[in-house]
């Protein structure tokens, strides 16, 4: 029996098979937990749904996290096919393309700043208060992904930095709230991965390729590595552990110097 046996978990964000929630998704499966998904639109439908059938769930639910009205009638049906949520994962982000094209102050605008905050961030507050009547007095958990551009500055992440850092405050405050009413929330700040989402930010295959050759553990992360490190914090060994951002990057957040003939 895993560590997750009797856990309901609803996973938001699942985009293909190598994207960081199906990495999640399957370490829950593994742990015993029992998965609900939701997908975006009808093309990604297919998708989720051979993923959920995979990790033996029925439980699809199609969701524009940028609508309101969609979000209750999410939770609403959600609420009818289980008595209760003891696991949230969020993992969304979007930034418009152009928005992640050559330096930050060339290529920021308002209504991309906006839309990077409200899917990227309030969206997460969005998830969480439409969630806890299913959520709260169940030791239940609450987590979302974030990035190290959150509190660095990445070339050619520009405006989605500014929405991961919201995003990282978005979860302190909702920990604090929330932790008296039996939910616990933290982020995972994962290490730069070859997913579909992660595609659209330029010069991604030199940054893989930099982070292998300077993180301590020489490697690249992937999303099994996170999967891993969500079950854990999802699951009640975590129990003693709220508000926090865990790294799982190979350690490469901690470095401060490489020299090339090392």
């Amino acid at each position: 029996m895993g560590f997750m046996a009797g856990k309901k978990a609803l996973i938001v964000g699942v985009a293909s098979d190598r994207s960081i929630a199906t990495g999640i998704a399957e370490a829950f499966a593994r742990e015993g937990a029992e998965l609900a998904f939701t997908y975006q639109n009808e093309k990604l439908k297919k998708r989720v749904d051979k993923l959920a059938a995979r990790l033996d769930s029925k439980l699809t639910y199609e969701l524009d996290v940028a609508s309101d009205d969609n979000i209750r009638e999410v939770f609403d049906a959600i609420g009818k096919d289980w008595d209760g949520i003891d696991v949230l994962v969020h993992s969304v982000g979007f930034a418009p393309r152009d928005q992640l094209d050559g330096t930050f102050v060339e290529a920021v605008t308002r209504e991309g700043f906006t839309i990077a905050h409200d899917i990227s961030s309030y969206s997460l507050a969005a998830l969480a208060k439409a969630a806890l009547p299913l959520m709260e007095g169940r030791q239940s958990s609450i987590l979302a992904l974030s990035y190290l551009g959150a509190v660095k500055a990445v070339p050619h992440y520009n405006v989605m930095g500014l929405a991961k850092a919201s995003l990282e405050a978005c979860i302190r405050f909702l920990a604090a709230d929330l932790g008296p009413r039996g939910v616990r929330v933290n982020g995972i700040s994962a290490g730069a991965i070859k997913t579909l989402a992660a595609s659209g930010i330029g010069g991604l295959r030199k940054m893989l390729t930099h982070m292998e050759k300077v993180s301590p553990i020489r490697r690249n992360v992937t999303i099994d590595d996170v999967g891993n490190a969500a079950a854990f914090l999802c699951s009640d060994l975590a129990a003693g552990i709220t508000g926090e951002i865990t790294y799982v990057d190979g350690g490469y957040n901690i470095v401060g110097m490489h020299l090339d003939d090392d």
